[in-house]
């Protein structure tokens, strides 16, 4: 089946015409920026120029010249070789974006099979008839894009961090508008599926339950966060520099207590939702050191591994009675110094805990004893 020819679509990747004056990084993605400089020996600073780009992109929701000649001039590099870079990999958008979220549409085969084009036709009724062009009110953008690797879920598409699968185009002109009117639509697929198994049903691995969590991992983490379409502006806590032995930005005040960023259009609905019901953040009792010089092994908690329970360690919290005492607030304080938030709850801590802090076990800590033991 060949593919329409698309050539007035298609975006010469040069610089656009209309470019701000001036690009300054945020007092936070300035010190974070230059604590990724320093992962790299002297002389190699220039190794940093992706995830460099890649946070201005993020700070500005498109790369501007001035924002590549600022990372070019921290880099010791000129500019040419910024923008080759910039210009080479299509991640990086070199035109304005729609200020609430720009959509990416897999054109690819098994996606063009499934209805792409489809999709493709609704994103220019409702956004633009030329890809990489502003909707009439500025809030969004699209583009079509190569294989995105949802094969399975196809046809889908890429919006802001996260993926919207098993899409029709009835469906995906509905997300389109909850964009548009500021709310943000659940990702993952959009057809009952849980991941991307079989339509018709489980075919193996049959015991696999997937009612032990709402959704999908993936789609777990982006509704506990709110973070689908929210764009980095520095404010984040922790943006963490564990190279350097602490955050880049220590003196951030922590998420529940810091005043709402600015925005340059209506904020997604369900970031609203989840900051207007945030739990205030109470810290709990910690210690120096395990009572009688030993630790419980954290690591039978569903969930913990070597990394996060040393992380548990260096917060204070060595012992399963500790994590059983958490209180709702307590959590809190704990979830925004862990790197996957959430996690407390869906994996179900502070019950196991309350198990393990009387000497009983879980399935969990069985299953780990017992591999334990056969190593």
């Amino acid at each position: 089946m060949p593919r329409p020819n698309r050539k007035d679509d298609v975006m010469l990747r040069r610089l656009h015409p209309d470019q701000p004056d001036s690009f300054a990084f945020t007092p936070a993605n300035q010190a974070w920026a230059e604590a990724q400089v320093k992962k790299y020996p002297e002389g190699r600073q220039a190794s940093a120029i992706i995830p460099l780009l890649w946070r201005a992109q993020e700070q500005e929701g498109w790369l501007t010249r001035p924002a590549i000649e600022h990372v070019a001039d921290m880099l010791g590099m000129a500019y040419i070789r910024a923008l080759e870079v910039a210009s080479f990999y299509f991640m990086f958008q070199l035109q304005p974006v729609g200020s609430v979220a720009h959509i990416q549409v897999c054109g690819t085969t098994s996606c063009m099979i499934c209805g792409a084009e489809d999709l493709i036709a609704v994103c220019k009724r409702k956004i633009a008839s030329k890809a990489h062009q502003l909707s009439a009110d500025g809030k969004l953008s699209w583009e079509e894009v190569e294989c995105l690797g949802s094969c399975a879920n196809a046809p889908m598409a890429q919006i802001g961090k996260d993926y919207y699968e098993d899409l029709t185009a009835e469906r995906f002109a509905e997300i389109l508008d909850d964009l548009a009117a500021g709310k943000v639509p659940v990702p993952g697929p959009q057809n009952g599926r849980f991941a991307s198994e079989p339509k018709a049903g489980l075919t193996s691995l049959k015991e696999f339950d997937s009612g032990q969590t709402k959704y999908n991992a993936s789609v777990q983490l982006a509704t506990d966060i709110g973070d689908t379409v929210r764009r980095i502006d520095g404010t984040e806590v922790p943006l963490r520099t564990p190279w350097l032995g602490q955050p880049a930005n220590a003196d951030a005040k922590p998420a529940a207590a810091r005043p709402a960023a600015k925005k340059k259009a209506d904020a997604p609905a369900q970031t609203v939702a989840k900051s207007e019901g945030a739990v205030s953040e109470t810290k709990p009792e910690t210690l120096s050191a395990p009572r009688g010089g030993k630790a419980d092994d954290l690591k039978l908690l569903k969930g913990v591994g070597p990394k996060l329970e040393q992380t548990l360690h260096d917060l204070g919290f060595f012992h399963f009675d500790q994590v059983a005492a958490w209180t709702e607030a307590e959590i809190a304080w704990v979830d925004t110094r862990l790197k996957f938030k959430g996690r407390i709850q869906r994996d179900g801590w502070i019950e196991q805990a309350k198990i393990l802090a009387r000497g009983g076990d879980t399935e969990f800590s069985k299953r780990a004893k017992k591999d334990g033991k056969e190593g």
